[in-house]
């Protein structure tokens, strides 16, 4: 489901009301924990944070127009949507995030391949998503992505 909006307040202003608080706090808890390097913007319908091209010219190169993407968080039809392509990327942080998971929240891990879905806003675990954040910086991000696409 995507939400069509210019910026990121835009986007949260339509997300249902009993979303909203929620939403903005994961959203906050992203800024908060950035690397520097990364950008906040919107992509795919979605408010999005990527490696702008001042920091990786090349771009995404499935369209090197874009900039190249790293996470992003949406407000899906039953649940609230966190992707981080950190965690499909490296399987040492998809592990470690596994492991953490449980100590922060009772109910069973709702995840995709990049994607961690929370059905419940109140279940969120900001400090560990948080942590989450923390552990990729650009670099080796742009490093884990050119390792896979130069395969």
């Amino acid at each position: 489901m995507q939400i069509p909006s210019k910026n990121p307040e835009d986007y949260i202003s339509q997300i249902p009301d009993d979303r909203k608080q929620a939403f903005s706090k994961l959203r906050n808890t992203i800024l908060e924990n950035l690397p520097e390097k990364f950008k906040e913007g919107m992509a795919y319908g979605m408010i999005g944070y990527v490696v702008p091209h001042e920091v990786y010219p090349a771009g995404y190169h499935c369209d090197p127009k874009l900039p190249l993407p790293f996470m992003s968080i949406a407000s899906q039809k039953n649940f609230i949507a966190f992707y981080h392509m950190g965690i499909y990327a490296d399987k040492a942080l998809l592990d470690w995030f596994v492991a953490e998971y449980p100590k922060y929240v009772k109910s069973k891990l709702d995840m995709g391949k990049s994607c961690i879905r929370f059905k419940k806003p109140d279940e969120i675990p900001f400090e560990l998503i948080a942590e989450l954040v923390r552990k990729m910086p650009a670099q080796r991000w742009i490093d884990l992505y050119e390792s896979a696409i130069k395969k």
